[in-house]
Formats: C-alpha cells, structure tokens, sequence
C-alpha cells in the first residue's frame, strides 16, 4: 500500500488547482469557477450504485443549491467516455470531470486506502470538497456515505 498517507484538505487553506476533461473532453479548470463556492465531489465508479445514488442526489438538488450560489463539479477515475454515458443514461445536469491518474483526488485528499468488502484496497475514497469563493476550502468531508450525503451536506451549508 501507500507509503505516503494522504493528505487531508484542511478549512482555509488555498484548494489545489485543476484542469481535467469533463464528458465530451472539453477541458474544465477550477479557475473557472472562480467567485463562485464550489462543491467538489469524487466518486470511486460512474454508473455504480452509491456512485448514481449520490449523482441523481446532486442533480435533484442542483436547483437548490445553485440557488444559494453553489456550483457542483463530481470527479472519478473514469473515462470521458464513461462520464459521457452515465451523465446521458441519468440526466445529469453538472459537469462530471476525468480524472484518470487521480492526481486531483491525490491533491484534495480523496485517493487513499479504503475498506472495499472487507478488504483494504486503494483507491478513490467518496469525499466532498466545499470552495468558497476565493478558492479556498469551506468544508472538507472524506469517507462519506452516498445515500443522505447531500441532504447533509446542504443542512451543514445552510441551504
């Protein structure tokens, strides 16, 4: 396993910087977002169960959460094809970013070992970065849980 632990994103600190392809390959950067509070979810599988369970959440909510300023960006090791297929067959309204060498999920803390069926693997932990609108983190969740995890996290955010 890794040698090196992970390291956490910790509340006010500057969130690493990204630039990866979404769905059609299109590059997104975090710059982008910039003067806009983001939520940075990674999940380990498009198309999996708890990874659709958490996806639909967000697309449900979307409205609601944009309405109180905040932007969703999800981010997985997969494909831009696969992203492209998942966001097609769920109807889902935010960009979904490419991370195939999970540097980024490295970079925010969410690559790491996890409990996988009893065995300890690793690999891509669910976790939510929250960016406030300078680029800094407002809220960092690791080993979240995908069902109930927006509800949550919108009552954390007061939305």
């Amino acid at each position: 396993m890794n040698a090196n632990p992970t390291v956490k994103l910790q509340p006010g600190t500057p969130a690493p910087e990204f630039t990866l392809p979404d769905a059609e390959g299109k590059p997104v950067s975090l710059a982008d977002y910039r003067g806009k509070n983001v939520i940075v979810y990674f999940y380990p599988q498009a198309a999996t169960p708890g990874c659709t369970t958490e996806a639909c959440d967000f697309r449900d909510n979307l409205a609601s959460l944009q309405g109180s300023g905040y932007e969703v960006l999800g981010i997985s090791p997969d494909a831009p094809e696969a992203l492209a297929h998942f966001t097609g067959d769920f109807a889902l309204t935010f960009p979904l970013l490419a991370d195939e060498d999970h540097a980024v999920a490295l970079a925010y803390g969410a690559w790491g070992e996890k409990l996988v069926h009893g065995e300890v693997t690793e690999g891509l932990v669910r976790s939510t970065v929250v960016l406030d609108t300078e680029g800094k983190v407002k809220l960092a969740q690791y080993q979240v849980k995908a069902q109930g995890h927006v509800a949550a996290l919108k009552e954390e955010l007061g939305v």
